[in-house]
């Protein structure tokens, strides 16, 4: 089975190969911040604009690649009914883990599977996570140890690599929190083999 993955991430990539799904890599280069803010502005709910942004990135490269099986895949964080977008510096990076301090928030990932330029298949899962009450110290710690590179890309925390220390608990499939539901995803192809 091989698809297109529609996403620079090197650790959905990574996922997709671990379960057996080869993929080659065409991003789709769609302005998400542009999106989320429209999206934001007509009072979308964030587990609606994480589904649309997965979807936009799928379909636009469907659009080329019109007889491929295209998969599109975005992650966002819900913080009582509020969308947390990836920092674009270290000043938002300490804000964002700040807010999150001490709470429980959800990581919301959903992921879209694009033909012919439309979706046919879509799904979205959502994990709960606790974060622990950090100090600022803590917090300017662990971020110190984070390159620009991964911090601007996936977000204040990954749990495939340091992020897991910052939390107290942590509800849901590991993968949806890694940002690729891939259990589904295999479900979903499998009728293609």
């Amino acid at each position: 089975m091989k698809i297109i993955l529609a996403s620079k991430s090197g650790v959905r990539k990574n996922i997709l190969e671990n379960n057996k799904i080869s993929c080659n890599v065409i991003p789709s280069n769609i302005d998400e911040d542009q999106v989320k803010e429209a999206m934001l502005n007509e009072n979308a709910t964030p587990k609606l604009v994480s589904k649309n942004l997965a979807e936009l990135k799928a379909n636009k490269v469907s659009e080329k690649r019109p007889d491929e099986l295209v998969l599109g895949a975005d992650s966002v964080i819900d913080l009582e009914g509020k969308l947390i977008s990836k920092p674009k510096t270290r000043e938002e990076a300490v804000a964002i883990l700040e807010n999150l301090n001490g709470k429980k928030h959800q990581l919301i990932s959903s992921v879209c599977i694009s033909k012919n330029g439309s979706m046919i298949w879509n799904y979205t899962d959502a994990s709960t996570l606790t974060m622990k009450k950090l100090n600022l110290d803590q917090i300017k710690s662990y971020l110190d140890n984070i390159k620009d590179e991964i911090l601007y890309a996936y977000g204040v925390y990954q749990i495939e690599a340091g992020g897991r220390s910052l939390f107290s608990k942590i509800e849901g499939d590991e993968d949806t929190i890694m940002g690729l539901p891939v259990k589904q995803i295999k479900e979903y192809l499998n009728q293609f083999k």
